[in-house]
């Protein structure tokens, strides 16, 4: 059919359209109070910005196009995150601490999963200038906070640090080729494949910590069995500490780790972190920590943040939109009729203009009240 979308792109119908605003009106506004100010970034932009830094996976999930003024490349954002930090590292500029948050349509070659769409409606915020594990702290409680504004249970936060995968990457002398495979196999817990490609590594301690990483999961008793299986470098040690700080002051939260999972691992530099709940298949929020990548944009900023689909989030939510109604107004040029329709607008109601030849049909543009005259005076009464 002409008119048939492609596979994964959905409309947003009126009343779906009603509870995704709600919910994003809800979680800004809750943003805000913590001192998140909204951007906007453009939809479209030249490709390097919005590519370089964050990995070849994104790249591949941008749709990419030829600027007919410029002659440049330039993609369709699949991920607004490096847009905020380009706002931030260079129009902002500022030296202390920048808190930021948006929302709004991303386009993606491929689906993340085979019931998600190629165009969610990305919400997130981002803490920019701070180094320490109090900013992760604060991006972890308030995707908590989301949640919870969602009313949509939080099964398990699932927690990694991908500095741990680095230092022994570099410990164990692996070249780059051999670091994306590793990457790879240890995504998937493939331990034999892991000893064939490792068989070779250099340092003997460190590729066998990382042929234990896999087994690294659990609660907070793995961080004890990580820090006896893994060498004590200093990376290692401090990436350990910061879990089990991250641990004790999120206490009350369901926290697991896993100490294999290197998501965004192009993209992130420390702890990375994912939220499932509400009985989604897969992860409902992803975020981490991302230093790096604010260097390609001049100004080197450390950065932590969360992101999340809205529409997948709203499915999951039961909070629902009140079904006011509206309420049919006659259409006359009285002036009592048109004050008292503005008196109702300003109160909140929606009134909608009764348009000549559509008798009957009211209650399906969702009329269920309806203005009429007694004694003079205008009154709202049900509509039969």
């Amino acid at each position: 059919m002409r008119w048939g979308l492609p596979d994964f792109i959905q409309d947003i119908l009126p009343d779906e359209a009603a509870r995704l605003e709600g919910l994003r009106r809800r979680l800004l506004d809750a943003f805000r109070a913590r001192g998140y100010r909204l951007v906007i970034p453009p939809l479209i932009e030249y490709l390097d910005a919005l590519t370089t830094g964050a990995g070849q996976d994104l790249r591949l999930s941008t749709y990419q196009l030829v600027d007919q003024l410029s002659g440049r490349m330039m993609g369709v954002r699949a991920d607004m995150t490096p847009q905020v930090t380009r706002i931030d590292s260079h129009l902002l500029n500022r030296t202390g601490v920048s808190r930021l948050c948006y929302c709004g349509s991303v386009l993606r070659t491929q689906p993340s999963s085979l019931t998600a769409t190629r165009d969610p409606l990305q919400l997130g915020a981002e803490l920019y200038g701070h180094p320490g594990l109090e900013a992760d702290i604060e991006v972890l409680r308030l995707l908590a906070e989301a949640f919870k504004l969602a009313d949509v249970p939080v099964m398990r936060f699932d927690i990694g640090h991908v500095g741990l995968f680095h230092a022994l990457a570099d410990s164990a002398g692996l070249n780059e080729a051999v670091r994306e495979e590793t990457f790879s196999l240890l995504q998937s817990k493939d331990i034999p494949g892991l000893r064939i490609l490792l068989s070779d590594a250099k340092n003997c301690a460190a590729q066998q910590a990382i042929l234990a990483l896999p087994e690294l999961y659990g609660g907070l008793e793995i961080l004890d069995v990580a820090k006896a299986r893994l060498p004590r470098m200093p990376q290692v040690s401090a990436a350990l500490d910061d879990l089990r700080k991250l641990a004790i002051d999120l206490a009350g939260l369901p926290l697991g780790f896993d100490l294999a999972d290197m998501r965004g691992y192009h993209y992130h530099s420390g702890l990375v972190f994912a939220a499932y709940g509400g009985g989604a298949p897969a992860a409902l929020a992803m975020g981490g920590r991302y230093d790096h990548v604010a260097k390609i944009f001049g100004r080197p900023r450390t950065a932590t943040g969360f992101s999340l689909d809205l529409r997948e989030l709203a499915r999951c939510s039961p909070v629902a939109m009140p079904a006011a109604g509206a309420i049919l107004a006659p259409l006359e040029k009285d002036p009592a009729l048109q004050d008292e329709i503005t008196k109702l607008r300003q109160a909140g109601e929606t009134v909608i203009d009764a348009l000549p030849g559509h008798e009957g049909t009211w209650k399906e543009a969702g009329c269920d009240r309806q203005l009429v005259e007694h004694d003079g005076r205008w009154a709202v009464i049900a509509l039969h």
